[in-house]
């Protein structure tokens, strides 16, 4: 995600990092070397094109922002509720950290180490579970980085897992359920360490049903047609009436068109790795720091920071 600190108008329209410009510039100039071809043609060689009105573009031009404005509404819906789900993973993860450091408690001195134990162990699961859950929305399999979190015995058995986060959700409530057999949660505290696992479950599902369902593919393709021939034959409508400065216009409004359909396709996916996509390495860090200091632990790794205005 792009963060960066107030800044001026001007810099607004000379900057690039973040914008659209790098996704959108090979169709943008190809558009506008046809409308400058076309122009040449016409204006310094005489040579005929057809004459098309400036009717049918502006009728298109009504339905196609129709389109566009809809799409990336449905792109931003998607956007913001996936950070809603990964805020709530953050209040969650705290909540049931808290919750276990609270209600799980040794019955007497003969247990209390493994207790203790049992319990630090399900708080580190709790920071592991946020980037199990970060590294399956980004198709990440790489988890020899949580040898700090997770025991070698659990991480060999996520090897065979297909859903890492799910798999150590259920380890975690086996665990709660050992726990109050050995009588070291209460009947009444059990139901709530359980029910925190329940929520993670929830969120994971509603993060797993927007990367699962984009936006249907007809219909993205119908914008990119649209988006595409419109542009393309927009000098053909303006040639007689603008001459010259039809390339210009034609930079101006297809800028507008194709810009706008990309944004949409960029944030349509907010848990990916492009700079407009949420920060969960930003977000699972956090919620690790956060569950480790509770446990007392010294050893902890730097939040994440901007590097060059962009939080991953």
């Amino acid at each position: 995600m792009i963060v960066k600190p107030r800044f001026t108008w001007w810099q607004a329209m000379t900057t690039v990092r973040g914008t659209i410009v790098l996704a959108m510039w090979p169709r943008l100039a190809w558009t506008i070397g046809v409308a400058a071809v076309v122009t040449v043609l016409h204006e310094h060689f005489g040579v005929w094109v057809p004459n098309v009105t400036t009717i049918p573009f502006t009728l298109v031009g009504l339905a196609i922002s129709i389109f566009l404005g809809f799409r990336n509404n449905t792109s931003y819906d998607r956007f913001w509720e996936g950070r809603k789900l990964w805020g709530a993973l953050v209040n969650v993860s705290r909540d049931l950290a808290r919750d276990t450091l609270t209600y799980v408690r040794p019955k007497g001195e003969e247990n209390g180490a493994e207790a203790l134990a049992m319990r630090a162990r399900q708080v580190r699961s709790v920071a592991a579970y946020a980037h199990l859950l970060r590294m399956r929305l980004r198709d990440q399999r790489d988890h020899t980085g949580l040898a700090h979190l997770l025991s070698a015995d659990r991480l060999a058995a996520l090897d065979d897992e297909h859903n890492r986060p799910i798999a150590l959700l259920h380890w975690m409530g086996d665990d709660f359920r050992a726990a109050w057999d050995a009588g070291w949660v209460h009947d009444l505290h059990l139901p709530a360490l359980q029910a925190g696992l329940s929520r993670l479950t929830e969120i994971q599902g509603g993060c797993e049903r927007i990367k699962a369902t984009p936006i249907p593919f007809s219909y993205t393709v119908l914008i990119h047609r649209i988006v595409g021939f419109y542009c393309f034959g927009l000098p053909f409508g303006l040639l007689t009436t603008t001459g010259v400065w039809t390339p210009l216009v034609v930079a101006m409004v297809a800028y507008a068109f194709y810009g706008l359909d990309a944004v949409g396709e960029e944030i349509e996916d907010p848990f990916g790795l492009d700079d407009n996509d949420l920060p969960l390495s930003t977000l699972s860090r956090m919620i690790e720091v956060d569950a480790r200091k509770r446990l007392g632990d010294t050893d902890l790794p730097p939040l994440l920071a901007p590097v060059d205005h962009l939080l991953q």
